[in-house]
C-alpha cells in the first residue's frame, strides 16, 4: 500500500498530477488546496498518499498535509460519499473550516460547497461531529507557485477544475472568462485564474 511518494512533479494540473520517482510516474489525484501549494514542474514534491483498490483500477488520491488526508479518509467513512466527491470538498472549502462547520454544526456552510446538496451536508455534520476536532494536525508542507503555462492551457485547465467541482460548464466558463478580461494584459497562473473564478462565482 503507497502511503506517500516523493519524486519529480513531471505534470501538474488541476485535476491530477504525475510524480517521477526514479523513472515511475505515477498519477495522482489532488484536491484544490494541495494544487496551490505545488511547486513548479521539474522540483521535488512530497505527498502524503490514499491508496483505494478497486477490482478494474488503482487509484491514488495525494495531499500536501496530514489534515487533509485525514480530512478526505474521514470524509469517505461517511456514507454514500465517495473519492470524487471527498477530493470536491476539500477543494472547496479549507480543512479548518470544515472542522469549525462540522463541531459548530454548520450545515449552511458545507452545503455552500459546489455538489454538496443539503442531505449530505447533514450527513458529514452527523456522522462526523465530534470525531474531528482534538485531532493533531501535523506534516503541513509548503510549496511554490506555477508559472500557469500559456493562456490557452489556463483557461482551459481553469473551467475544467471549476466543472470537476460541481459548476456547469457554462457558467464556469462565464467566470474565467471575467476573470482573464478584467486581469487583460496580466500573466495570470492557473492558480491564480481559478482562485479569482471562484471569487466571481461566489459573489
Amino acid at each position: 500500500m503507497i502511503a506517500r511518494l516523493r519524486g519529480a512533479l513531471a505534470v501538474k494540473s488541476a485535476l491530477h498530477v504525475v510524480v517521477d520517482v526514479h523513472g515511475v510516474g505515477y498519477r495522482v489525484f489532488v484536491p484544490l488546496s494541495t494544487f496551490y501549494s505545488l511547486p513548479e514542474v521539474g522540483q521535488t514534491v512530497t505527498l502524503e498518499i490514499h491508496t483505494l483498490v478497486r477490482d478494474d483500477a488503482l487509484h491514488l488520491y495525494g495531499f500536501r498535509t496530514w489534515r487533509e488526508k485525514a480530512l478526505f479518509e474521514q470524509l469517505l467513512s461517511v456514507s454514500k460519499i465517495g473519492p470524487k466527491v471527498a477530493i470536491g470538498i476539500l477543494s472547496g472549502i479549507s480543512p479548518e473550516e470544515l472542522v469549525t462547520a462540522i463541531e459548530a454544526g454548520d450545515t449552511a456552510r458545507i452545503n455552500a460547497v459546489p455538489g454538496v446538496g443539503a442531505k449530505t451536508a447533514e450527513r458529514i455534520i452527523v456522522e462526523l461531529r465530534g470525531k474531528v476536532a482534538g485531532k493533531v494536525w501535523e506534516g503541513a508542507l509548503e510549496g511554490q507557485p506555477s508559472d500557469g503555462g500559456g493562456a490557452r492551457a489556463v483557461t482551459g485547465e481553469s473551467v475544467s477544475a471549476l466543472v470537476n467541482l460541481g459548476y456547469k460548464r457554462q457558467e464556469a466558463e462565464r467566470a474565467v472568462k471575467a476573470v482573464l478580461q478584467r486581469r487583460e494584459g496580466s500573466d495570470l497562473s492557473l492558480e491564480e485564474t481559478i482562485r479569482e473564478a471562484l471569487r466571481h462565482l461566489s459573489q
